[in-house]
């Protein structure tokens, strides 16, 4: 580590330091005094006074023992690194391989180890197979497997028996915040869209199933996660639990949607049902076009287009959302505006000059 670490000083690795969650993570940690970062993902990142970023292969147990082998300063680890694949069960293998190499690698070489906190999502509660009981609670019964959220759960429990580290895992609603290329980012999905309906002259069509539009759900903000993550990492009292951690309030699109198409200066038309993957298929040029005309950063429209995730999102015909209340009762009160959530992003792409 460099010379700015201080041995008093708490040390964060931040595992997925590039997506949604670990990009905000970090950015929350280095606005506290007594906290220096280690963010690891796979292409790394340019290092600043208190974060130090390493590129390492998860996958490749080899190379995350050769490169976090000597991380000894580590006190906490914030894991939030996925990868994707096509089917339910094939997610499992690579998603607990890295978690488990992590832990191999930095277990034996940090003695100071507090804390393992573990990112999740409503998958524990099978809220991706279909309708489920909400508002679902951390106590819920489980439900057939493949899962890789409740294998990588199962792996830190086992692992927590007799060791000085105590676990968390937190379970938010679909993430919002700044992140580009990551292949589940919402807001950016939606803020995409609406430039490219407003670039054609269109109203802006919810594109979701019929019943998506009606059904009652949350959002999780980035920043409150970040918070969360560390609060609980740092509570004694949430000690090897889980925590469902959300904005605080419920919503409709079919509320939400115009406030959107409002704030790009759009009519809204009614829903049209629509894949955004199939629709959008053919819009590459029409980004490059709309960079160029407006001086945007020249983002790829790969990374800045998930339209597979905007599809299952907007696929959810049923209720999605959980309870809360049992981080409010340990002391975690932070809430978010969901409206005015979508608007601050929005508006920091466009500050960004991510969108126009």
């Amino acid at each position: 580590m460099t010379s700015t670490t201080h041995p008093a000083n708490k040390t964060a690795l931040v595992v997925g330091a590039n997506g949604i969650i670990g990009r905000n993570l970090i950015e929350y940690l280095t606005d506290q005094p007594d906290w220096n970062v280690v963010g690891l993902s796979r292409h790394g990142g340019a290092d600043s006074d208190r974060v130090r970023y390493i590129a390492v292969d998860l996958l490749n147990e080899a190379d995350t023992q050769n490169k976090l082998g000597g991380l000894t300063e580590v006190t906490h680890i914030f894991y939030a690194a996925y990868q994707d694949r096509p089917t339910w069960a094939e997610l499992v293998a690579p998603n607990l391989a890295m978690l488990v190499h992590v832990v191999n690698a930095i277990e034996p070489a940090a003695p100071n180890l507090q804390h393992i906190s573990l990112m999740q999502g409503y998958k524990v509660y099978g809220a991706h197979l279909g309708p489920f009981k909400t508002p679902a609670k951390e106590s819920d019964a489980p439900h057939m497997p493949p899962e890789f959220n409740v294998d990588q759960q199962e792996f830190l429990v086992q692992r927590q028996v007799n060791s000085k580290w105590t676990w968390s895992a937190l379970r938010p609603s679909v993430v919002c915040g700044f992140a580009v290329g990551t292949p589940m980012n919402l807001a950016m999905v939606i803020a995409i869209y609406a430039s490219m309906s407003k670039e054609l002259g269109l109203p802006l069509r919810f594109p979701g199933k019929p019943g998506a539009y009606d059904s009652l759900l949350e959002m999780t903000d980035a920043g409150l996660l970040a918070r969360a993550a560390v609060w609980a990492a740092t509570e004694e009292r949430c000690a090897n639990q889980a925590f469902n951690i959300t904005n605080g309030d419920l919503f409709r699109w079919n509320e939400m949607w115009p406030k959107i198409a409002a704030y790009f200066e759009l009519d809204s038309a009614p829903p049209l049902p629509m894949s955004l993957d199939v629709i959008m298929a053919d819009k590459e040029p029409l980004w490059h076009d709309m960079v160029r005309k407006y001086a945007l950063i020249p983002n790829s429209y790969r990374d800045v287009s998930s339209w597979k995730f905007g599809d299952a999102v907007f696929g959810w015909d049923y209720d999605l959302f959980a309870d809360g209340s049992k981080a409010r009762r340990l002391g975690f009160h932070t809430y978010v505006d969901t409206a005015q959530m979508f608007i601050d992003i929005f508006d920091d792409y466009r500050k960004r000059k991510f969108i126009p």
